[in-house]
């Protein structure tokens, strides 16, 4: 199955939020869509799951536009949508009878995922007596429960300890596994960077940055050398400005152009002890910094 936005438009009044966001996700992969806060993100996902219309643009499933009758979308809001003062087990079949579910077979669903979240204990009571680490594990329920076919998951790590997030990991890798479309938006780019194959950067309501994360990174200018030495200070104080340090012992060394490279090697390798040297490749955080830093 392949999702595809195309060139959606939505203003609030005069301020116009996306300017023709078009991007496509497919079926066993997962999907980052990045930005600040106010870049546009949850305008898109909400335009997405049908909460409101683009003004502009359409949304295709396999080329034919999306019937909301036959995608089941589960979402795993940023900000917990629960209720607090409510039993668990009466809010989760509440939420799986919206998507259409029936009672018993809603019954089941659920108690197979309070299982695998290990959180069968806690089947029959309230919420708010909860951790805010359960209370993401339950709102994961509802996003699960009904077998959506699109999952969209909004900063899902938040609030999570090492070890619930590792659960968290297993289960979303188990998700992409079974066909679904992942979408994840998160600050955290380490865990963009584990599961997502594409990314698409929104700044200032527009896409700005597109594409395979490992084809992103290996089409980047390849003009700056990571060096560790023990002798760093000495090779900081011959390069200069276009040498930046990053530890005591690592520098980041500007080249004049990528085909510097060898001739820059062989000559730091012949003057100085070198422990390591190589092409700089930047994180994903780096490329986010760089295209999202500026908001228009």
């Amino acid at each position: 199955m392949r999702l595809e936005l195309k060139n959606i438009r939505k203003s609030f009044g005069e301020k116009e939020v996306l300017k023709e966001i078009s991007f496509s996700a497919e079926s066993g992969r997962a999907f980052g869509l990045l930005g600040r806060n106010g870049a546009g993100k949850t305008t898109t996902i909400r335009i997405l799951m049908d909460v409101f219309s683009g003004d502009k643009g359409e949304i295709q499933i396999d080329g034919n536009p999306i019937d909301y009758t036959q995608i089941r979308i589960g979402y795993l809001p940023e900000e917990r949508g629960l209720y607090p003062k409510k039993k668990i087990i009466d809010q989760l079949i509440y939420f799986a009878r919206l998507h259409g579910m029936k009672r018993q077979e809603a019954v089941k669903a659920i108690d197979y995922w309070l299982d695998r979240l290990g959180m069968s204990e806690y089947r029959n009571k309230r919420l708010d007596t909860l951790s805010k680490g359960n209370q993401q594990k339950i709102q994961l329920v509802t996003a699960l429960a009904h077998d959506p076919q699109i999952v969209i998951l909004d900063e899902p790590f938040s609030g999570l300890d090492p070890v619930n997030a590792m659960l968290l990991k297993d289960v979303v890798k188990e998700e992409i596994a079974k066909g679904k479309i992942v979408l994840f938006s998160s600050h955290q780019m380490n865990y963009i960077e584990e599961f997502c194959d594409s990314i698409a950067i929104l700044n200032g309501g527009k896409i700005v940055l597109q594409g395979n994360i490992h084809d992103i990174k290996h089409n980047y200018v390849r003009d700056k050398l990571v060096v560790r030495s023990e002798e760093a200070d000495a090779i900081r104080e011959r390069f200069g400005s276009c040498c930046l340090k990053r530890t005591a012992n690592e520098l980041l060394i500007q080249m004049a152009g990528a085909e510097e490279k060898q001739r820059m090697m062989k000559q730091l390798t012949e003057a100085y002890d070198i422990d390591e040297i190589k092409i700089f490749e930047p994180s994903l955080n780096d490329i986010f910094v760089e295209y999202a830093g500026d908001q228009d």
